[in-house]
């Protein structure tokens, strides 16, 4: 799981200029989240939580994301609390000066599967797994292309080559793609019973990093909407206004 998750990290990395200097973009998908009126399907967010803790945390961290933040995706305060008290983090000095290891708690952060870059890039080849907190955002097409690569895997067709060390993708530019394929179906179990296609659960990851790129998405879109009721009915005032007072001028 380790390797794979570095050759994710780099395939992330490196996709993008690739895409935008063929001027193609991945095939869109349905997102619960998109338009004027979208929201965050909650227990897709939750599913897609399981996937992060159960496959991703062992290398990439969420540095902006707090155990608080879960009770936004649907996690009571208890679960949430029971969630973080899963987890161990430094904390101190203590009065004896030394650093130690405590449950975590809701104030803290996702802790890092590393204590530093260098022990990182040391369990990784030198490579640096990426913080995934803003992936979906920092990506061209984000969530669509985060979905086409994890479902893109796929038997070469007939007198195309694929080098040694390399993979068919047909979401990843030039479909030659050094990284394995990362999610299986029934990878994980999911806690509320739901099916774990291979699309399933790239679908349900995704949302999951839209949700940590921008979790104020739903806030956003309803102050938008509020925004746009209140200059139509100021414009309606204003034509009103303009009526009366013009109204004798011929």
């Amino acid at each position: 799981m380790s390797l794979r998750a570095i050759l994710a990290a780099l395939v992330l990395g490196c996709a993008v200029p690739a895409m935008a200097a063929e001027g193609s973009a991945p095939p869109a998908q349905k997102w619960s989240f998109d338009g004027p009126f979208g929201t965050f399907d909650r227990a897709a967010l939750q599913r897609g939580y399981q996937i992060y803790k159960e496959v991703c945390s062992a290398c990439h961290s969420m540095k902006y994301v707090a155990f608080r933040n879960l009770t936004e995706i649907g996690f009571s305060e208890a679960e949430a609390k029971a969630l973080a008290a899963g987890y161990q983090v430094t904390d101190g000095p203590n009065d004896d000066g030394e650093m130690f290891q405590r449950p975590a708690t809701l104030a803290d952060k996702f802790p890092s599967p590393f204590p530093n870059d260098k022990a990182a890039r040391a369990a990784n080849g030198g490579a640096l797994p990426p913080d995934l907190s803003l992936v979906a955002k920092a990506r061209a097409h984000g969530p669509d292309y985060i979905y086409s690569v994890l479902t893109g895997y796929k038997e070469a067709p007939a007198g195309f080559q694929v080098p040694e060390g390399l993979h068919y993708n047909e979401g990843f530019p030039g479909h030659k793609i050094a990284m394995p394929q990362p999610l299986t179906a029934d990878q994980v179990t999911y806690s509320d019973g739901t099916k774990a296609t291979l699309e399933q659960e790239a679908h349900d990851v995704t949302t999951f990093l839209m949700w940590t790129a921008e979790p104020k998405l739903e806030e956003r879109k309803r102050m938008g909407l509020k925004v746009m009721i209140f200059l139509v009915i100021l414009t309606g005032l204003f034509f009103a206004a303009k009526k009366r007072i013009w109204r004798d001028v011929h």
